[in-house]
C-alpha cells in the first residue's frame, strides 16, 4: 500500500515546523547570516535544523571594541 498523510497529520507538521523556521529565518535576517538564511529556507527538516540554528548558531558575536 502507499504511504498517504492524512491532512491532520499534515496540519500538526505545518504547525510545528513553521513557528520554528519563522524564527530562525527572522534570526538569520537580523544576525546578517545570508548562507543560514538560504539554507533554513530552502530545506525542510521537520524543524530539527531551525531549532539547532536557534539555540547554538543564532548567537551573535560581540563585536570588537573600536579603537580611537
Amino acid at each position: 500500500e502507499d504511504f498517504i498523510l492524512s491532512p491532520g497529520i499534515i496540519f500538526l507538521i505545518l504547525a510545528w515546523t513553521l513557528p520554528w523556521k519563522g524564527v530562525a529565518l527572522w534570526k538569520a535576517a537580523k544576525n546578517s547570516q545570508r548562507n543560514w538564511f538560504i539554507v533554513l529556507l530552502i530545506l525542510n527538516t521537520l524543524a530539527i535544523l531551525e531549532i539547532v540554528y536557534i539555540f547554538y548558531f543564532s548567537k551573535r558575536k560581540p563585536e570588537k571594541e573600536k579603537i580611537g
